[in-house]
């Protein structure tokens, strides 16, 4: 763990003062065990909100609402230990639900650990960054069958030839074949279409490596 001296923000005294009554101890308990538990995290206020930053990551975060407050520990590995301890909530903002008194959340040795393990993760580089967007892949439609290519499929008995080829290989059939803007030039490459597909030959076969 850094040994560098921790940081209090004053923004964050300013959030914690303006907070309900009944929030200012519990958002002043968990700050306090946020330092302790990680020496050298820093406070930033982001969102509106107060957020501790370990090594350039985001550890957690405080927020405080009109009837509840919030406390969260940011990364999935986290998210899965508190998931599997039965202290996770899915209620509100936060990993731990809807927080009125600290008897809501769990002991102080319990917090600390998950502070340290949270921490620990970053220090050792398991997390290094503070938000993993999960990259989502969107499928490419069905290419259209040109009808000048379907009907020369049909004569050279090379449909399922064809429905067989990756969708890369019957979508480059598909396009060179529909860009074409004359019906004629249309015909001879879908004919010469059927005769490759037929030989199991891609559109391009000629430039492949052999």
């Amino acid at each position: 763990m850094p040994a560098a001296a921790t940081t209090h923000s004053p923004k964050v005294d300013a959030y914690i003062a303006k907070a309900a009554p009944f929030a200012q101890p519990i958002l002043t308990h968990l700050r306090a065990l946020m330092h302790a538990a990680a020496p050298g995290v820093t406070e930033e206020i982001k969102w509106s909100r107060p957020f501790f930053v370990y090594n350039g990551v985001i550890l957690g975060n405080l927020s405080a609402f009109k009837a509840h407050c919030s406390f969260g520990l940011w990364g999935q590995e986290t998210a899965q230990q508190l998931r599997a301890d039965g202290v996770a909530s899915a209620e509100g903002m936060g990993s731990f639900g809807k927080i009125t008194a600290l008897g809501d959340l769990p002991g102080d040795k319990q917090l600390r650990a998950y502070i340290k393990a949270a921490a620990s993760r970053i220090a050792t580089g398991e997390r290094t960054r503070s938000i993993v967007r999960p990259q989502v892949r969107v499928a490419k439609a069905e290419p259209v069958i040109p009808p000048e290519l379907a009907a020369a499929l049909k004569a050279s008995k090379a449909t399922d030839r064809f429905a067989a080829m990756s969708p890369s290989c019957r979508r480059e059939y598909c396009d060179w074949i529909a860009q074409a803007k004359r019906e004629e030039t249309r015909l001879k490459r879908a004919a010469t279409a059927a005769e490759w597909i037929t030989a199991g030959k891609s559109r391009n076969w000629q430039y492949e490596t052999r």
